[in-house]
């Protein structure tokens, strides 16, 4: 595949893979009954991980000596985007409402493309800039329902402390994901970041299991886990770290301003539930915001 290809390849999953995502904020709400957080997580990865590893296992095997030298990058990469952005949102997703989650991880774009400018050096002129505004007031249009003045009247609670975390480690994760290079390909690196993220969750998810919150032995959770570790597991990190090689952290994490937009998409199709006038407010500013910052730098 030519350099040209890669790229417009990179480009098209900027709009597939929010739609992997959008399950995650799905089965956050539906599982809470029966999975526990950490224990939804721990399934998530480890069924990911199994099918990933069974994919790139040669590739791992052709180099030991760079996994021992880059362990200590997995382990934190896993902790970053495995444990605190699964359990993490899980857990806030018990106590707090989409409006508050989607508020708070409405933020990260905008950090990331501010501190990859700063601390990776990755170049966002002032069209770059501008479309990750525009992109960003579309996502508030849509989350407050058009009505800007019900802003000042967000109550936030315990639960949007999870969130915040899940948020800010999701922006580190963005970073250092750039910042630390790999000899390995986006599938073999995955699997490694998987492992790291594994080892930190099995003494939590055990300790969670013991005294805290058992999980309900049964097909629905484990239907709960597959999905989440097929789509915003495999599918959508896949992508991520894809887009992120062919086009630097800034640019790809507008990706989650397509959220609202497909979560809307989604209610209507499956839930029957009407397309408002302010998501196609907000349709209207965050799809030329998404164009704007995703063009090179000049």
């Amino acid at each position: 595949m030519t350099p040209e290809h890669r790229k417009q390849w990179a480009f098209a999953l900027i709009f597939i893979a929010p739609a992997l995502w959008s399950v995650n904020y799905l089965v956050a709400r539906s599982a809470a009954a029966t999975v526990a957080p950490h224990a939804l997580a721990f399934g998530r990865w480890l069924i990911a991980f199994i099918l990933l590893a069974a994919m790139s296992w040669r590739e791992l095997a052709a180099h030991p000596i760079a996994i021992r030298r880059e362990w200590k990058q997995y382990l934190v990469l896993g902790a970053l985007g495995m444990w605190i952005c699964g359990a993490f949102v899980y857990l806030g997703a018990r106590t707090t409402v989409a409006t508050n989650i989607a508020l708070i991880y409405s933020t990260s774009p905008v950090m990331i493309a501010l501190l990859s400018r700063f601390f990776l050096k990755e170049r966002m002129g002032a069209l770059q800039l501008s479309g990750v505004v525009l992109a960003f007031a579309g996502v508030l249009h849509i989350v407050l329902k058009g009505r800007w003045g019900a802003l000042a009247g967000v109550e936030f609670t315990v639960g949007d402390l999870w969130i915040l975390g899940a948020m800010l480690a999701w922006t580190a994760y963005s970073l250092l994901l750039k910042a630390w290079p790999s000899p390995f390909g986006p599938a073999a690196r995955l699997t490694l970041i998987m492992a790291g993220g594994l080892v930190v969750l099995a003494p939590l998810t055990l300790i969670e299991a013991l005294y805290f919150m058992p999980t309900q032995i049964a097909w629905s959770s484990f239907g709960y886990m597959v999905a989440v570790a097929l789509f915003p597991g495999l599918g959508a990190y896949l992508a991520y770290s894809y887009m992120q090689r062919e086009l630097g952290a800034a640019r790809v994490g507008v990706v989650l301003y397509l959220g609202p937009i497909y979560a809307a998409a989604t209610a209507w199709l499956v839930l029957g539930e009407p397309v408002r006038s302010y998501h196609w407010a907000g349709a209207a500013l965050i799809l030329p915001g998404i164009y704007l910052s995703t063009r090179p730098a000049r």
